[in-house]
């Protein structure tokens, strides 16, 4: 998918779709599409198939989700970004977070559809204040969050839904002169992949605690030279046979201080294997790339040498990962496991 150059709300590029199946059963993807100025949106459009389920192009069915909340717009800054969408079956809904890009910068916002055009805002995601971690999650900057597509094991035992995410400890972002702030016990500052827990009871009494988390705890941190920066959860977890299947994204290179798109990272894309019984619990994980910038749409655009895998599909002719592509276009791979 590329921008169309007669759309002014895809100026910018359209980039890190999230995907479903709307209830006619065809696949959807929800890219996300930049206006001038870094403003952004969610729309829709449907993904065509060739007769063997290859994915091959899109249509365009419109915008459904914009930034129209306070907590989305900031003085120099707006935008609902980078959405993850997982049908979660025991509620019979679509979860989406994205990134409200607001006055003290990213944070994750959640909504939910029954239909992938209709959504209901459920606000900010708020974690529980944790005496243990000695920091309040929700004073820092937070991306690539993502549901489990069923509920897991909480660190309690109680069946809970489980939200990956990626908190920024960097707080000179968002006031200047300000340190890295660690959480107790975190030794390394490069941004990981953390988990969160609501009990699945609570969600089912009122769809708004989907969006009140807690019991939070580090996953995985940087490990590999190709993610020496930071890493961040991918689409929604899969099962297989050894547990749940993440992609994940990492980042090397050099981040340049504040929020502009970045010119000088490389953007990768691997693999681990989250323990079933425990999704704190990393099985396996994969020491190179599964995916990294090649192509001439990968290495070149707004943001060069980036591959940023967002969302995953199943069709008749195998399953599919789509991608950002240089924070320009959308691509797709197929993925083959074993």
């Amino acid at each position: 998918m590329e921008p169309d150059p007669d759309d002014w709300r895809e100026a910018g590029g359209v980039l890190n779709p999230a995907s479903g199946r709307g209830p006619n059963g065809r696949l959807y993807l929800l890219p996300r599409l930049v206006a001038a100025g870094n403003v952004s949106r969610v729309g829709l459009a449907e993904v065509l198939c060739s007769d063997d389920g290859v994915p091959v192009g899109v249509s365009r069915a419109g915008v459904v989700l914009e930034p129209t909340e306070r907590f989305e717009h900031g003085a120099h800054s707006a935008g609902v970004e980078d959405p993850r969408t997982t049908w979660l079956a025991e509620l019979g809904l679509y979860a989406m977070t994205y990134v409200a890009f607001g006055p003290l910068g990213p944070r994750l916002a959640l909504a939910v559809s029954s239909d992938l055009r209709s959504w209901r805002r459920l606000g900010p995601a708020l974690f529980d204040y944790e005496p243990a971690l000695g920091v309040d999650l929700n004073l820092y900057p937070n991306k690539d969050a993502v549901f489990f597509p069923e509920a897991v094991p909480g660190p309690a035992g109680e069946p809970c839904l489980a939200l990956l995410h990626r908190p920024m400890w960097d707080l000179s972002w968002i006031r200047p002169g300000e340190t890295d702030v660690l959480p107790v016990g975190l030794a390394d500052a490069r941004p990981g992949i953390w988990v969160s827990f609501v009990p699945l009871r609570q969600v089912r009494a009122d769809i708004r605690n989907l969006a009140r988390l807690g019991s939070s705890d580090p996953v995985a941190l940087p490990v590999h030279p190709w993610e020496a920066l930071k890493i961040g959860a991918g689409p929604p977890p899969i099962r297989v046979e050894e547990g749940w299947l993440l992609l994940h994204h990492g980042v090397s290179g050099e981040i340049a201080p504040g929020w502009e798109v970045q010119q000088r990272v490389h953007y990768a894309a691997g693999a681990m294997v989250l323990d079933p019984t425990d999704v704190r619990r990393v099985l396996a994980r994969s020491p190179e790339p599964i995916l990294e910038p090649q192509t001439d749409a990968e290495t070149h655009g707004v943001a060069p040498n980036v591959v940023f895998p967002t969302a995953i599909e199943s069709t008749a002719a195998g399953t599919f990962v789509f991608y950002g592509m240089a924070d320009s276009r959308i691509g797709v791979a197929r993925l083959r496991h074993s």
